[in-house]
């Protein structure tokens, strides 16, 4: 007799109150084995469990048990959705068609994620569904004209789908009633030894990039884009993050470690931009992306202040981020691709995270 296939399995729980707006968690399962649990606050991922080479699961990116901590201790932005506008721009300052705008000063001296309150602190209406991929989650949001700053009534969508191999699939979209900027992202912060179980130095990295956007002392790009060769930047052959993280390079003592954009060669279509590797458990992550950047982040800002799930302790280099993207102030350098978006276009992103064990 024949042995029916697991079917993808959605639940979802109340998990507190913003502002007396009801909050949901809505966790997605796969027949591989993979569970990610979303929050409709922030569009928040909040846990992500992932099989290892034993077939033994662990949660392998950082967060909170409760709503509470969300709210008020996320400055690291562990899991969300980032929007308008994800990373830095030089002095909150661009301009569009003509007119200059001013956007919050939230990371001093620069305008970072989206402002004071970007697309991480907001409700968004949540809609799951399954489909012959797996089991997803919709969500919505309107972003007023003139909310932190930016110009334009703009609706998004983002779309998390886990697919019955496992796979992550995050599809942003996007329009605008008139010209606005955009760039939309994640910002899980990854350990694939388990969240909370130590820093992430021996995780071995490879990004499929020849170049990178070099920072000034504000972490804001210089506008050059600069091939990686012959720097500790280079990863186009597999290392370990923490094998040349603390080298007397320039780039890596104004970022304290690495936080920078790499230049992919997406020409809009999904490629491969990057693989961890995780020897201990066995664990493997690919990034797919259509985006023209993706930005390695090593938590270099985390201090032991934020007490995660578990009551884990998250400290300096605990966790590390691959933000799939257009690059950092982008509107104020002409040479990089452009985050412009007007009326009668559609902003469309995709990003895949792939698991797999050795």
């Amino acid at each position: 007799m024949a042995t029916r296939a697991a079917s993808p399995t959605i639940t979802r729980r109340p998990f507190g109150k913003v502002d007396g707006t009801e909050v949901e968690r809505f966790t997605l399962g796969s027949p591989a084995g993979v569970t990610v649990s979303i929050l409709s606050y922030g569009g928040i991922v909040q846990e992500l469990s992932v099989p290892d080479r034993s077939g033994r699961a662990g949660d392998v990116v950082l967060g909170y048990d409760d709503l509470v901590s969300y709210v008020h201790n996320n400055d690291p932005y562990f899991g969300a959705i980032i929007g308008r506008f994800s990373n830095r721009i030089d002095k909150g300052r661009f301009s569009l068609d003509g007119t200059r705008y001013q956007l919050p000063i939230n990371n001093e001296p620069n305008h970072l994620h989206g402002g004071v309150k970007g697309f991480d602190k907001v409700v968004w209406d949540a809609e799951p569904f399954t489909d012959e991929e797996g089991a997803g989650l919709r969500l919505r949001y309107f972003s007023p004209d003139g909310e932190e700053g930016y110009p334009g009534d703009l609706s998004v969508e983002v779309v998390y789908t886990l697919a019955g191999d496992g796979r992550l699939r995050i599809d942003y979209r996007a329009t605008a009633a008139s010209p606005t900027i955009l760039n939309l992202t994640n910002h899980s912060y990854f350990n694939l030894a388990g969240a909370g179980e130590g820093n992430i130095l021996d995780h071995e990295v490879q990004l499929f990039a020849d170049a990178f956007t070099p920072i000034n002392t504000d972490l804001i790009p210089t506008g050059q884009i600069r091939p990686v060769d012959g720097s500790p930047l280079d990863f186009r052959q597999p290392h370990p993050i923490g094998e040349r993280i603390d080298e007397p390079d320039e780039q890596l003592a104004l970022a304290r470690g690495y936080d920078h954009n790499f230049v992919l060669g997406s020409d809009g279509s999904l490629i491969r931009a990057a693989r961890v590797r995780h020897a201990a458990t066995g664990r493997v992550l690919e990034v797919w992306t259509t985006q023209p950047g993706i930005q390695l982040y090593t938590g270099n800002f985390l201090t032991g202040a934020h007490i995660g799930k578990e009551g884990k302790v998250y400290r300096f280099r605990d966790g590390f981020c691959l933000e799939t993207q257009h690059f950092p102030d982008s509107p104020n350098h002409q040479g990089f691709p452009s985050t412009v978006l007007r009326p009668g276009e559609e902003y469309r992103h995709a990003a895949e995270f792939r698991f797999a064990v050795e």
